[in-house]
Order: C-alpha cells, then sequence, then structure tokens
C-alpha cells in the first residue's frame, strides 16, 4: 500500500505539472493554475474512492470486529476465571485469523477446566491447524484425539481425528469415523466428500485430495463457514453497548435482555438470554438459550438480535424501555455489535 501511495504522488504531481506549468508561466493566469492543481488533486482523491477496489465498508467492520475482541480481552484480565469468556475470545480471534492469540485463549480455558472441555480442546487444536496453513500434525492431531474422547459426537473431532489417523498410517480407524459421521445424516455435499474419502481408503477409487489440505481446516459437516461448534451447536455472538444517550438512561442493577427471532414470525424468540451486567458485556446465545424444545436456532439462519435493557426485570416490552436491535447471519456473522440506540414505543 506505501508503494501504491509513493506512485500515485508522483504520478499526480507529474500530471499537475503538465497541466499548470503553461498557465504558470503566464502572471495572469497564474491563479487559474492553482484552481486547476487543487481541482486536479480533489477528482484524483474523489475518483479513486469511486473506482478503486479498496473495499471500505469491509475494512471498517474488520476494524470494528478487531475492536471488540480487544475489549473482550481487557475485560478478561479483570475476570481470569471465566471459561466461556476464554473461550468466545478464542473463537474471534480464530475468525479474524490471530491463530496464535486464539491457542493461548484457549488454552486459558483448557487450564480452568483441567483438560476436561472438549471445546477448548478443539478450539486449540484448529487454531494450530489454520496457522499451519491446513496441515494436522502430530500435536493437532493429538488434542483432536483428547477432544473426541470428551465429545465423541463431535462432527469436528471426528473429522479431524480421522485425518490425523490417516497420517499415521491407520487407515481402518480413520474409515471407521469417516462412517461415523456418514451415519449423522450429513447434508448432501458433505455427504459426497466422505463418501469420496471412505473409497479413496477402502481402494475402490483413485485417491482424493489430501484431506489435511486447507479444506480441511473446515471439516465439510461445518458447512460454508457455519460455525456449529461442538456436537453441532449453532451460535450468535453480540457485544452490547449503549449510546451515549440511551447510557443515561440505563440505571445500575437493571436487567438486560437479548432475544434472538425469526424476522416477521410470530410467537416465542429462538433464544432468550437474561444477565445482570454493565454494559458494555460480550454475550453468547445457543440452543441453550432456548424458550421452547424443537424451537432453537439453526445453522444458515437469518435472524434478529434485539437487546432490552429493562429496570425492573420485566421481559416483555413496555414503552420507554432503551433497546437495539441488528440482522445476524448465523454461522456466517461471528462477534457482532448490537448497539441499544432508541427507546421503545
Amino acid at each position: 500500500m506505501t508503494l501504491f501511495w509513493i506512485g500515485a504522488i508522483v504520478l499526480l504531481a507529474a500530471c499537475i505539472a503538465a497541466l499548470v506549468w503553461p498557465l504558470a508561466r503566464e502572471r495572469a493566469q497564474r491563479g487559474v493554475a492553482v484552481v486547476v492543481a487543487v481541482a486536479v488533486v480533489v477528482a484524483s482523491v474523489l475518483l479513486y474512492r469511486e473506482w478503486s477496489n479498496w473495499d471500505r465498508t469491509q475494512a471498517a467492520e474488520a476494524a470494528e470486529q478487531s475492536a471488540m475482541v480487544g475489549r473482550l480481552a481487557r475485560r478478561l484480565e479483570k475476570n481470569p476465571d471465566d471459561v466461556e469468556g476464554w473461550l468466545m475470545l478464542g473463537r474471534s480471534q480464530l475468525a479474524i485469523g490471530q491463530y496464535p492469540l486464539a491457542q493461548r485463549a484457549f488454552r486459558r480455558a483448557d487450564r480452568l477446566e483441567e483438560g476436561r472441555n472438549p471445546e477448548a480442546l478443539l478450539g486449540m487444536a484448529e487454531a494450530m491447524v489454520l496457522q499451519a496453513d491446513g496441515e494436522v500434525d502430530e500435536r493437532s492431531g493429538r488434542l483432536f484425539e483428547m477432544a473426541l474422547v470428551l465429545a465423541p459426537q463431535s462432527e469436528k473431532a471426528l473429522f479431524f481425528s480421522a485425518v490425523a489417523a490417516q497420517k499415521r498410517g491407520e487407515t481402518a480407524l480413520a474409515i471407521q469415523r469417516f462412517e461415523t459421521m456418514l451415519a449423522m445424516s450429513p447434508p448432501a455435499e458433505v455427504r459426497s466428500i466422505l463418501e469420496q474419502q471412505v473409497a479413496s481408503l477402502k481402494g475402490t477409487s483413485p485417491p482424493a485430495a489430501d484431506v489435511s489440505a486447507p479444506s480441511a481446516a473446515t471439516p465439510p459437516v461445518a458447512t460454508a463457514g457455519v460455525d456449529q461448534g461442538v456436537g453441532g451447536a449453532a451460535r450468535v455472538q453480540v457485544e452490547v453497548s449503549a449510546s451515549a444517550t440511551m447510557q443515561q438512561r440505563i440505571e445500575r442493577g437493571g436487567v438486560l435482555f437479548v432475544f434472538v427471532r425469526v424476522p416477521g414470525q410470530p410467537g416465542p424468540p429462538l433464544a432468550v438470554k437474561r444477565v445482570s451486567v454493565d454494559l458494555p458485556v460480550t454475550l453468547e446465545l445457543t440452543a441453550r438459550d432456548s424458550m421452547v424444545p424443537g424451537l432453537e436456532i439453526q445453522a444458515g439462519q437469518s435472524v434478529e438480535v434485539s437487546a432490552k435493557w429493562s429496570k425492573d426485570g420485566v421481559a416483555t416490552p413496555r414503552a420507554g424501555d432503551p433497546i437495539g436491535s441488528i440482522p445476524y447471519k448465523v454461522g456466517q456473522d461471528g462477534l457482532k455489535s448490537l448497539v441499544i440506540d432508541e427507546l421503545s414505543r
């Protein structure tokens, strides 16, 4: 980017000189020359912003996400025994490519849980794989095996431990694990990949592509970037804060409600979380927060996430309560900012 700007400045200077020099030679036209020079600079900037392929919105979103991750990390410094907080930090750092930091966060959660949390083990291992450009080595393979003992139905643990077994030459074990995943009724495109792996290992078809390639960093069962977690649980992650105006209306000792709904769908929400905390706060909602059995957050859903602050802990909507909402794509959106910025009517 620095070289680009140096080159752009040189070219811009040359253009200005070519346009302005003939005018500047005549004293009477020097004012015109200045106007032309300024116009060239302004037009160049405007045209660059209009026609360049730099995605300013994407850059702003990335900066916002990094800032939220930073705030979460600082809050954990004050509350270092928060296992769920360390897990959320690790997942968020994975999402923005901070793989060494993600390993560290998952390791903190693992130590707090004394090696009994499969998500912490999976997170550490996945961060290692991503940092190694998709390579499942001995260390990450061992962590996947440990996670599989704790969560035998975890698709991610099954997939990566099958890859690890294949690399160790334990073909029968790799086949068994891929076939276990096939028995879990995966989507059609995932089933095709798994069947190809099994056929290749059994020697009934030409060898498939190396499953430890970068595509293995996202196991087939978690399709299209869907974050399903341990045991296939979809999740919504938000950092809830209040605008400056609403912050003045939010009293200490109140209650925050966060709801996940399908837009336009009547009835109870998919998930609800009730917490008594100061803002900002980072929260995660999963099937564990469902109000009705069978009605829960699903990977791939487009939902609305809303927040409501109640001074007396009443969840039902009332005029004058501070509220806010955002759209959310489950499995594609990571940690998003949800700002309470208006009053309920």
